[in-house]
């Protein structure tokens, strides 16, 4: 079960390394077609776009990882007490908090507000 998880995360990652390398060329092209930047501006929105990809991945398997175990300890609870489902569905739900967290993130780093 150690292996997948791995894998998955290592997934996860790979994808949006991709995705930050996809818009790092497409950001590349479409500033060599409308000027030529300087050097430190040139870098500074592919760095931007990995740092991105990066921190929205991050919080996608942060979440994967939190909700596996409360998943699984949900059922067990639920499976005795189904009245308690809705305190179960509660404590599943917040780490949910942290792909959101990751997704703004990445939008704000994306958009260059701060």
């Amino acid at each position: 079960m150690q292996i997948r998880r791995w894998k998955l995360s290592a997934i996860s990652i790979a994808a949006a390394l991709t995705i930050g390398i996809l818009v790092l060329f497409n950001s590349a092209e479409a500033s060599a077609a409308t000027s030529a930047p300087s050097s430190n501006a040139s870098l500074t929105k592919p760095l931007l776009a990995i740092a991105a990809a990066i921190a929205i991945a991050g919080g996608l398997i942060g979440t994967g990882n939190a909700q596996q175990g409360i998943g699984a300890a949900g059922m067990g609870i639920i499976a005795e007490k189904p009245e308690k489902f809705g305190q179960v569905l509660f404590f599943f739900v917040i780490p949910e908090t942290l792909w959101i967290i990751g997704f703004v993130l990445g939008i704000i780093l994306l958009l260059g507000i701060l």
